[in-house]
């Protein structure tokens, strides 16, 4: 595994999301109080940048929302929570070091 440096920590809040480009792949970055996890910025759905929606963080759960349709995302998984987008999106490791955020695209 090849991880990168993808942000700071202190740039990406808990509850919310950043949008990255790590190697010419958009990620986008969302971040709950357990972790920090990168998936693909784009909804499978729609083609539109995931990183422009809502970040929902509850107990044992943290998803993400596509603005245009209001498709939803495990951050986690990046597995489809409801309609219309039934794909998955892809996800990437990541770990923090420091006050780095690191992901392996």
């Amino acid at each position: 595994m090849t991880f990168q440096k993808a942000a700071a920590l202190a740039d990406l809040p808990v509850g919310g999301v950043l949008a990255v480009e790590i190697d010419g792949t958009e990620i986008a970055l969302v971040r709950d109080a357990d972790g920090v996890y990168a998936l693909q910025d784009v909804c499978s759905h729609a083609e539109v940048p995931l990183s422009e929606g809502d970040v929902t963080v509850g107990a044992g759960s943290c998803e993400i929302e596509c603005w245009l349709h209001g498709s939803q995302f495990d951050a986690r998984t990046g597995k489809a929570l409801n309609l219309p987008a039934i794909e998955p999106v892809p996800t990437y490791p990541t770990r923090v070091e420091g006050d780095t955020v690191l992901v392996d695209v």
